[in-house]
């Protein structure tokens, strides 16, 4: 078996060549990150232009780096749901015509299934039943994960994604995009104890998240009364009015505190569902678990209380085509999707 996986949900287009083994024959990523760094985040209208002049370059690289072509195939695969729906559209539209052309069969993906899939292919073994956690730009999601594409939610951000509130610090701190890594390497030089920023929800019963409120904190803590503000690039000088630009430490200071914030709701509600479901399998997925204090500090959790930890390298935790292997279990079950088939961009399920 050899499966086409297309990836195009956001704002990275993938294409990936993987077979009934999970072997991976071939991927490719091209990235949009410089396109939308200008703006802080990721623009909807910009990422699915991006889509369309890439997608058929990447797919056409991905099969002539496994030295395959389309009549080799078995069937093609795409993530429809959740994402942009610009980007969604482009990978979808180009999976069915392949489809259409080739008579191959079509394969619909959760993207969010796929990402705890990502677990699956890193470890070499199966990693089902378990709790799956993504944490990206747009999800904060807690699933049941019984099955690979047997999923029940079990809680998300009611307000701003993880990645998201990483992003939006980032800009307000003056540093570039994206935000993740960004935060992570000006906090290793700073204190995570010198701001007590809040925890939301992280003694709350519900396994849900919320940043909102802890990205207000840190801007309130910017510009609050004798505070120093930062507005724009670290090398940039304050407009008039404005309070003196934060000291590098102090930058390092508050990306440490907010860092670790973040990372105390995340590994708190992380831990509150294992304890609810009861399973010994944590699976956690998504750009946010690419952040090296969050792996450590799962990696302590899972130790102290006594369960298996599957975090995919940082390869497969981005966006990326190769978790689309996922589509393997749909293929042996016979679930094929119509030529119909449709996004849904905003299905968390």
């Amino acid at each position: 078996m050899k499966l086409l996986c297309i990836e195009s949900t956001c704002d990275e287009t993938a294409a990936a060549v993987v077979t009934g083994e999970l072997e991976v024959l071939s991927s490719v990523v091209a990235s949009q990150e410089k396109l939308h760094e200008r703006f802080g985040g990721v623009v909807p209208e910009i990422a699915s232009r991006a889509h369309v002049e890439r997608i058929l370059p990447v797919i056409d690289q991905t099969l002539a780096r496994a030295g395959l072509g389309l009549a080799d195939l078995d069937a093609v695969a795409v993530a429809n749901t959740p994402g942009l729906s610009g980007s969604l559209l482009v990978g979808v539209v180009a999976a069915k015509t392949l489809c259409a052309a080739t008579g191959l069969p079509l394969i619909a993906i959760n993207h969010l299934q796929a990402h705890v899939y990502a677990c699956r292919m890193a470890a070499g073994e199966n990693v089902f039943p378990c709790v799956g956690m993504i944490v990206s730009g747009g999800h904060s999601n807690l699933y049941r994960c019984d099955a690979p594409t047997d999923f029940t939610l079990l809680g998300a951000t009611i307000d701003d994604a993880a990645g998201e509130a990483f992003d939006k610090v980032a800009s307000l701190l003056g540093l570039p995009y994206p935000g993740g890594p960004s935060i992570q390497k000006a906090a290793e030089q700073g204190d995570p104890k010198r701001y007590n920023f809040p925890r939301p929800l992280l003694r709350d019963d519900r396994l849900a998240f919320s940043f909102s409120g802890l990205k207000t904190a840190v801007r309130y803590q910017l510009i609050g009364p004798g505070k120093a503000q930062r507005t724009g690039p670290q090398n940039a000088e304050p407009a008039n009015g404005e309070t003196p630009m934060l000291s590098k430490q102090e930058v390092a200071d508050v990306a440490a505190s907010f860092q670790a914030a973040v990372i105390d709701c995340l590994a708190g509600k992380a831990e509150q569902a294992m304890r609810t479901t009861g399973f010994d399998t944590l699976c956690v997925g998504g750009g946010v678990a690419a952040n090296k204090p969050f792996r450590e500090r799962l990696e302590a959790d899972a130790t102290r209380g006594g369960w298996r930890l599957h975090v995919p390298p940082l390869s497969l935790c981005t966006d990326n085509a190769v978790m689309g292997a996922i589509a393997v279990e749909r293929y042996r079950a016979g679930k094929f999707a119509p030529l119909d088939l449709d996004i849904a961009p905003g299905l968390e399920r």
